[in-house]
Protein backbone atom coordinates (compact mmCIF):
# COMPACT_ATOMS: atom_id res chain seq x y z
CA UNK A 1 0.00 0.00 0.00
CA UNK A 2 2.82 2.11 0.56
CA UNK A 3 3.36 2.23 -2.84
CA UNK A 4 0.12 3.25 -3.85
CA UNK A 5 0.22 5.96 -1.71
CA UNK A 6 3.82 6.98 -3.67
CA UNK A 7 2.06 7.08 -7.17
CA UNK A 8 -0.77 9.67 -5.51
CA UNK A 9 2.38 12.35 -4.58
CA UNK A 10 3.66 11.29 -8.00
CA UNK A 11 0.98 11.68 -9.78
CA UNK A 12 -0.30 15.23 -7.98
CA UNK A 13 3.88 16.09 -9.03
CA UNK A 14 2.95 15.73 -12.64
CA UNK A 15 -0.41 17.73 -12.12
CA UNK A 16 1.46 20.60 -11.12
CA UNK A 17 4.06 21.00 -13.41
CA UNK A 18 1.26 20.81 -16.27
CA UNK A 19 -0.66 23.42 -14.74
CA UNK A 20 2.54 25.62 -14.58
CA UNK A 21 3.30 24.46 -17.98
CA UNK A 22 5.98 26.99 -19.29
CA UNK A 23 6.19 29.04 -15.78
CA UNK A 24 8.29 25.91 -14.32
CA UNK A 25 11.52 27.00 -16.52
CA UNK A 26 12.00 29.99 -14.17
CA UNK A 27 13.20 28.19 -11.36
CA UNK A 28 15.87 26.89 -13.80
CA UNK A 29 19.13 27.92 -11.96
CA UNK A 30 17.92 29.24 -9.37
CA UNK A 31 18.02 29.03 -5.37
CA UNK A 32 14.85 28.73 -3.37
CA UNK A 33 14.25 28.77 0.68
CA UNK A 34 11.42 27.34 1.80
CA UNK A 35 10.64 27.94 5.69
CA UNK A 36 8.28 25.61 7.44
CA UNK A 37 9.72 23.12 5.15
CA UNK A 38 9.22 20.15 7.35
CA UNK A 39 5.61 21.14 6.70
CA UNK A 40 2.48 19.95 5.20
CA UNK A 41 2.87 22.83 2.46
CA UNK A 42 6.98 22.20 2.71
CA UNK A 43 5.83 18.65 1.71
CA UNK A 44 3.91 19.28 -1.18
CA UNK A 45 6.41 22.49 -2.46
CA UNK A 46 9.94 20.73 -1.88
CA UNK A 47 8.56 17.59 -3.47
CA UNK A 48 7.57 19.26 -6.45
CA UNK A 49 10.89 21.29 -6.89
CA UNK A 50 12.69 17.72 -6.51
CA UNK A 51 10.16 16.44 -9.25
CA UNK A 52 10.60 19.90 -11.53
CA UNK A 53 14.58 19.01 -11.10
CA UNK A 54 14.13 16.22 -13.39
CA UNK A 55 12.83 18.19 -16.26
CA UNK A 56 13.62 22.35 -16.32
CA UNK A 57 17.35 23.13 -18.19
CA UNK A 58 18.97 23.36 -14.99
CA UNK A 59 18.35 21.79 -11.68
CA UNK A 60 17.15 24.68 -8.76
CA UNK A 61 18.58 24.69 -5.30
CA UNK A 62 16.33 23.72 -2.40
CA UNK A 63 16.93 25.09 0.90
CA UNK A 64 15.04 23.82 3.98
CA UNK A 65 14.50 26.02 7.12
CA UNK A 66 12.74 24.60 10.12
CA UNK A 67 13.33 24.08 13.71
CA UNK A 68 12.13 20.44 13.54
CA UNK A 69 10.56 20.48 17.04
CA UNK A 70 9.43 17.15 16.27
CA UNK A 71 12.54 15.80 14.54
CA UNK A 72 12.82 15.85 10.81
CA UNK A 73 10.35 14.01 8.87
CA UNK A 74 12.18 11.12 7.09
CA UNK A 75 11.11 11.86 3.99
CA UNK A 76 13.22 15.24 4.18
CA UNK A 77 16.12 13.54 6.10
CA UNK A 78 16.37 10.61 2.74
CA UNK A 79 16.28 13.84 0.33
CA UNK A 80 19.07 15.70 2.49
CA UNK A 81 21.45 12.43 2.57
CA UNK A 82 21.24 12.18 -1.46
CA UNK A 83 22.04 16.10 -1.25
CA UNK A 84 18.53 16.32 -3.14
CA UNK A 85 18.43 19.38 -0.61
CA UNK A 86 20.26 21.09 2.06
CA UNK A 87 18.79 21.75 5.38
CA UNK A 88 19.32 24.35 8.25
CA UNK A 89 17.50 23.82 11.44
CA UNK A 90 16.72 27.00 12.93
CA UNK A 91 14.23 29.23 14.48
CA UNK A 92 12.67 31.30 12.18
CA UNK A 93 12.77 34.50 14.56
CA UNK A 94 16.76 33.58 14.82
CA UNK A 95 18.03 32.67 11.88
CA UNK A 96 20.76 34.37 9.61
CA UNK A 97 19.12 34.01 5.84
CA UNK A 98 22.66 35.16 4.92
CA UNK A 99 23.67 31.45 6.08
CA UNK A 100 21.77 30.15 3.22
CA UNK A 101 23.67 32.27 0.35
CA UNK A 102 22.26 34.04 -2.28
CA UNK A 103 18.77 33.23 -2.46
CA UNK A 104 16.34 33.91 -5.78
CA UNK A 105 13.17 33.09 -4.25
CA UNK A 106 12.00 33.05 -0.32
CA UNK A 107 8.80 31.10 0.56
CA UNK A 108 7.61 31.53 4.14
CA UNK A 109 5.49 28.84 4.82
CA UNK A 110 6.67 28.08 8.67
CA UNK A 111 3.94 29.42 11.00
CA UNK A 112 1.29 26.82 13.47
CA UNK A 113 -1.61 26.67 11.32
CA UNK A 114 -3.77 24.19 13.60
CA UNK A 115 -6.13 25.41 15.73
CA UNK A 116 -5.30 22.86 18.23
CA UNK A 117 -1.66 23.69 18.47
CA UNK A 118 -1.63 27.84 18.30
CA UNK A 119 -4.52 28.10 20.82
CA UNK A 120 -1.35 25.89 22.71
CA UNK A 121 1.80 28.35 21.77
CA UNK A 122 0.03 31.39 21.03
CA UNK A 123 3.31 33.33 21.09
CA UNK A 124 5.13 31.24 18.96
CA UNK A 125 2.37 31.42 16.47
CA UNK A 126 2.91 34.79 16.59
CA UNK A 127 6.32 35.60 16.71
CA UNK A 128 7.01 33.01 13.60
CA UNK A 129 4.38 35.29 11.83
CA UNK A 130 5.78 38.28 12.98
CA UNK A 131 9.46 38.43 13.97
CA UNK A 132 10.24 35.32 11.53
CA UNK A 133 9.07 37.20 8.68
CA UNK A 134 10.32 40.40 8.98
CA UNK A 135 13.54 38.81 9.34
CA UNK A 136 13.13 37.48 6.16
CA UNK A 137 11.69 40.33 5.01
CA UNK A 138 14.83 42.61 6.07
CA UNK A 139 17.12 40.16 4.32
CA UNK A 140 15.49 40.62 1.20
CA UNK A 141 16.19 43.90 1.47
CA UNK A 142 19.99 43.59 2.18
CA UNK A 143 20.12 40.98 -0.65
CA UNK A 144 18.74 44.05 -2.98
CA UNK A 145 21.44 46.57 -1.62
CA UNK A 146 24.47 44.17 -2.60
CA UNK A 147 23.60 44.08 -5.63
CA UNK A 148 21.66 40.45 -6.00
CA UNK A 149 18.15 41.06 -5.68
CA UNK A 150 15.42 38.28 -4.79
CA UNK A 151 13.33 37.52 -7.69
CA UNK A 152 9.72 36.76 -5.60
CA UNK A 153 9.05 36.64 -1.74
CA UNK A 154 5.74 34.52 -1.03
CA UNK A 155 3.83 35.07 2.12
CA UNK A 156 1.54 32.41 3.45
CA UNK A 157 -1.06 34.40 4.93
CA UNK A 158 -4.81 32.42 6.28
CA UNK A 159 -8.40 33.12 5.36
CA UNK A 160 -9.17 33.08 8.92
CA UNK A 161 -7.86 37.04 8.69
CA UNK A 162 -11.69 37.26 7.10
CA UNK A 163 -13.04 36.36 10.37
CA UNK A 164 -16.64 35.41 10.24
CA UNK A 165 -17.93 37.14 7.76
CA UNK A 166 -21.84 38.06 7.40
CA UNK A 167 -23.86 36.17 4.23
CA UNK A 168 -23.39 38.76 1.65
CA UNK A 169 -19.68 38.53 2.10
CA UNK A 170 -19.60 34.76 1.03
CA UNK A 171 -17.88 33.82 -1.01
CA UNK A 172 -15.62 36.29 -0.09
CA UNK A 173 -13.27 38.32 -2.05
CA UNK A 174 -9.89 39.85 -1.03
CA UNK A 175 -11.43 43.33 -0.93
CA UNK A 176 -13.16 42.44 2.33
CA UNK A 177 -11.58 43.71 5.76
CA UNK A 178 -12.49 41.23 7.72
CA UNK A 179 -14.94 40.54 11.08
CA UNK A 180 -12.08 39.33 13.71
CA UNK A 181 -11.76 39.21 16.65
CA UNK A 182 -8.47 40.95 18.08
CA UNK A 183 -8.39 39.30 22.11
CA UNK A 184 -9.98 35.30 21.62
CA UNK A 185 -8.46 32.44 21.47
CA UNK A 186 -7.93 32.38 18.23
CA UNK A 187 -6.57 35.81 17.67
CA UNK A 188 -2.90 35.02 17.76
CA UNK A 189 -3.46 33.17 14.54
CA UNK A 190 -5.62 35.64 12.91
CA UNK A 191 -4.28 38.92 13.93
CA UNK A 192 -0.37 38.14 13.18
CA UNK A 193 -1.12 37.25 9.66
CA UNK A 194 -3.01 40.25 9.10
CA UNK A 195 -0.27 42.55 10.49
CA UNK A 196 2.07 40.20 8.43
CA UNK A 197 0.40 40.98 5.18
CA UNK A 198 0.50 44.78 6.50
CA UNK A 199 4.22 44.27 6.89
CA UNK A 200 4.36 42.89 3.09
CA UNK A 201 2.68 45.44 1.62
CA UNK A 202 4.89 48.14 3.68
CA UNK A 203 8.23 46.61 2.41
CA UNK A 204 6.93 46.14 -1.27
CA UNK A 205 5.88 49.93 -1.41
CA UNK A 206 8.56 51.62 0.56
CA UNK A 207 11.40 48.99 0.07
CA UNK A 208 10.57 47.85 -3.22
CA UNK A 209 10.54 43.65 -2.11
CA UNK A 210 8.84 41.44 -4.22
CA UNK A 211 6.36 40.24 -2.00
CA UNK A 212 3.00 38.31 -2.46
CA UNK A 213 0.53 37.36 -0.34
CA UNK A 214 -1.64 33.89 -0.74
CA UNK A 215 -4.59 33.43 1.91
CA UNK A 216 -5.04 29.47 1.66
CA UNK A 217 -8.82 28.31 1.65
CA UNK A 218 -9.05 24.34 3.56
CA UNK A 219 -6.40 22.84 2.03
CA UNK A 220 -6.00 18.99 2.43
CA UNK A 221 -4.23 16.41 1.16
CA UNK A 222 -1.06 13.82 1.68
CA UNK A 223 1.61 15.43 4.01
CA UNK A 224 -1.19 16.74 6.14
CA UNK A 225 0.28 15.35 9.70
CA UNK A 226 -2.81 12.57 10.60
CA UNK A 227 -2.71 14.18 14.33
CA UNK A 228 -2.58 17.39 13.32
CA UNK A 229 -6.25 18.49 14.68
CA UNK A 230 -8.03 19.54 12.10
CA UNK A 231 -11.33 17.77 10.80
CA UNK A 232 -9.65 16.32 7.39
CA UNK A 233 -7.01 13.86 9.10
CA UNK A 234 -9.14 13.47 12.06
CA UNK A 235 -12.07 11.92 10.14
CA UNK A 236 -9.73 10.28 8.12
CA UNK A 237 -8.31 8.66 11.01
CA UNK A 238 -11.50 7.88 12.29
CA UNK A 239 -12.69 5.67 8.94
CA UNK A 240 -9.10 3.72 8.65
CA UNK A 241 -9.46 2.66 12.16
CA UNK A 242 -12.97 1.51 11.51
CA UNK A 243 -14.50 3.70 14.48
CA UNK A 244 -17.15 6.02 14.07
CA UNK A 245 -16.36 9.63 12.96
CA UNK A 246 -16.34 11.77 15.80
CA UNK A 247 -17.45 15.62 15.62
CA UNK A 248 -17.23 18.51 18.20
CA UNK A 249 -20.14 20.76 16.72
CA UNK A 250 -23.27 20.41 15.52
CA UNK A 251 -22.01 20.11 12.40
CA UNK A 252 -23.50 22.90 10.71
CA UNK A 253 -20.87 25.42 9.97
CA UNK A 254 -19.84 25.13 6.14
CA UNK A 255 -16.36 25.07 4.23
CA UNK A 256 -15.09 24.43 0.75
CA UNK A 257 -11.89 22.16 0.87
CA UNK A 258 -9.02 22.62 -1.79
CA UNK A 259 -6.64 19.58 -2.57
CA UNK A 260 -3.26 20.00 -2.31
CA UNK A 261 -2.20 19.92 -6.12
CA UNK A 262 -4.38 22.61 -6.72
CA UNK A 263 -3.55 24.69 -4.12
CA UNK A 264 0.42 24.24 -4.37
CA UNK A 265 -0.54 25.17 -8.25
CA UNK A 266 -2.19 28.39 -7.14
CA UNK A 267 1.00 29.10 -4.60
CA UNK A 268 3.54 28.86 -7.59
CA UNK A 269 1.70 30.72 -9.96
CA UNK A 270 1.46 33.95 -7.38
CA UNK A 271 5.26 33.61 -6.56
CA UNK A 272 5.90 33.62 -9.81
CA UNK A 273 3.66 36.64 -11.21
CA UNK A 274 4.68 39.97 -11.05
CA UNK A 275 1.85 40.69 -8.57
CA UNK A 276 3.50 42.46 -6.22
CA UNK A 277 1.68 43.64 -3.43
CA UNK A 278 -0.88 41.55 -3.75
CA UNK A 279 -2.86 39.12 -2.21
CA UNK A 280 -4.70 36.01 -3.28
CA UNK A 281 -7.20 34.33 -2.17
CA UNK A 282 -6.24 30.22 -3.11
CA UNK A 283 -8.99 27.30 -2.73
CA UNK A 284 -12.45 26.36 -4.83
CA UNK A 285 -15.44 27.82 -4.66
CA UNK A 286 -17.57 24.47 -4.74
CA UNK A 287 -19.05 22.55 -3.24
CA UNK A 288 -19.75 24.90 0.32
CA UNK A 289 -20.41 21.68 2.01
CA UNK A 290 -21.75 21.50 5.97
CA UNK A 291 -18.77 19.87 8.68
CA UNK A 292 -21.54 17.03 9.10
CA UNK A 293 -22.27 16.14 5.44
CA UNK A 294 -18.38 16.09 4.80
CA UNK A 295 -17.92 13.89 7.43
CA UNK A 296 -20.49 11.14 5.74
CA UNK A 297 -18.26 12.10 2.16
CA UNK A 298 -15.54 11.19 3.67
CA UNK A 299 -16.68 8.03 5.39
CA UNK A 300 -18.39 6.93 2.00
CA UNK A 301 -15.53 7.77 -0.17
CA UNK A 302 -13.49 5.67 2.35
CA UNK A 303 -16.17 2.96 1.88
CA UNK A 304 -16.53 2.96 -2.18
CA UNK A 305 -13.26 3.83 -2.87
CA UNK A 306 -10.92 1.75 -0.14
CA UNK A 307 -13.47 -0.72 0.44
CA UNK A 308 -13.55 0.14 4.09
CA UNK A 309 -16.26 -0.61 6.36
CA UNK A 310 -18.74 2.16 6.19
CA UNK A 311 -18.72 4.32 9.66
CA UNK A 312 -21.03 6.50 11.65
CA UNK A 313 -20.68 9.88 12.42
CA UNK A 314 -21.64 10.77 15.47
CA UNK A 315 -21.06 14.00 18.12
CA UNK A 316 -19.31 14.79 21.57
CA UNK A 317 -18.67 17.80 23.34
CA UNK A 318 -15.07 18.77 22.80
CA UNK A 319 -12.96 18.62 26.01
CA UNK A 320 -11.14 21.56 24.95
CA UNK A 321 -13.31 24.94 26.25
CA UNK A 322 -12.42 27.17 23.63
CA UNK A 323 -13.17 24.39 20.82
CA UNK A 324 -15.74 26.37 19.29
CA UNK A 325 -14.98 30.27 20.25
CA UNK A 326 -14.72 32.12 17.31
CA UNK A 327 -14.89 29.12 14.65
CA UNK A 328 -16.32 30.29 11.57
CA UNK A 329 -19.80 29.77 10.24
CA UNK A 330 -19.25 29.68 6.74
CA UNK A 331 -15.68 29.63 4.75
CA UNK A 332 -16.22 29.99 0.97
CA UNK A 333 -13.34 31.86 -0.87
CA UNK A 334 -14.55 34.13 -4.05
CA UNK A 335 -10.91 33.77 -6.77
CA UNK A 336 -11.79 35.75 -9.36
CA UNK A 337 -9.02 37.69 -9.27
CA UNK A 338 -6.88 34.40 -9.18
CA UNK A 339 -8.48 33.31 -11.78
CA UNK A 340 -8.21 36.54 -13.91
CA UNK A 341 -4.80 37.82 -12.66
CA UNK A 342 -3.12 34.35 -12.62
CA UNK A 343 -4.87 31.95 -14.75
CA UNK A 344 -5.73 29.75 -11.42
CA UNK A 345 -8.26 27.24 -12.11
CA UNK A 346 -8.11 24.30 -9.44
CA UNK A 347 -9.41 20.52 -11.28
CA UNK A 348 -9.52 18.34 -8.39
CA UNK A 349 -13.59 17.41 -7.19
CA UNK A 350 -14.02 16.38 -3.10
CA UNK A 351 -14.56 12.80 -3.80
CA UNK A 352 -11.68 12.95 -5.63
CA UNK A 353 -9.00 14.54 -3.26
CA UNK A 354 -10.45 12.98 -0.46
CA UNK A 355 -10.13 9.20 -1.70
CA UNK A 356 -6.05 10.29 -2.94
CA UNK A 357 -5.49 11.65 0.83
CA UNK A 358 -7.12 8.54 2.22
CA UNK A 359 -5.18 6.32 0.40
CA UNK A 360 -2.25 8.22 0.93
CA UNK A 361 -2.76 8.32 4.68
CA UNK A 362 -3.57 4.14 4.48
CA UNK A 363 -0.02 3.69 2.81
CA UNK A 364 1.56 5.29 5.95
CA UNK A 365 -0.29 3.20 8.85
Amino acid sequence: MAEQALKVVQADMGEIYSNLGEKAELFSNSSILITGAGGFLGYYLVNFLLYANSRIQQKCRVVCVDNFIRGVPAWLQTFAIEKKVELIKADVTKFDPKSAGKIDYIIHAASIASPMYYRKYPIETMDANVIGLRNLLDHAVDQSSAGTPIKSFLFFSTSEIYGDPAPEFIPTPETYRGHVSCTGPRACYDESKRYGETLCVNFFQSRGVPVKIARPFNNYGPGLNINDGRVIPDFCRNVLSGTDIVMFSDGSPTRTFCYISDAITGYLLILLSEQNGEAFNIGTEAPEISVKNFAELVALTAEKQLGLRKVDVVTQKSGEKDYLVDNPERRCPNIKKARELLGYDPKVGLEDGLGRILTWYKGGL
